[in-house]
């Protein structure tokens, strides 16, 4: 497993009210959401990265605004809905 390090200016900290543990989850979420809406990496991957289960990476995703379904087009979207 690779491990990033990098720093945060303090003032950051102070001006975002967050202690080190809460920068600390901050940015492994944000990363964790980049890889999955820019990168197509998946929902178990992304979870670990965030340091979450997978229903709570995918209820973060919702609390964000980013769907876990993804289609191609909307004629690909309707086959789907008239399966389901």
């Amino acid at each position: 497993m690779c491990q990033i390090v990098f720093n945060i200016p303090d003032e950051v900290l102070f001006d975002t009210k967050m202690n080190h543990e809460q920068a600390n989850q901050f940015a492994r979420r944000a990363v964790a959401l980049c890889y999955y809406t820019q990168s197509g990496v998946s929902i178990g991957y992304c979870s670990q990265i965030a340091g979450m289960t997978e229903e709570e990476f995918i209820k973060y995703l919702g609390q964000n605004h980013i769907s876990i379904f993804r289609f191609d087009d909307q004629e690909e979207f309707l086959e789907e809905v008239e399966n389901a």
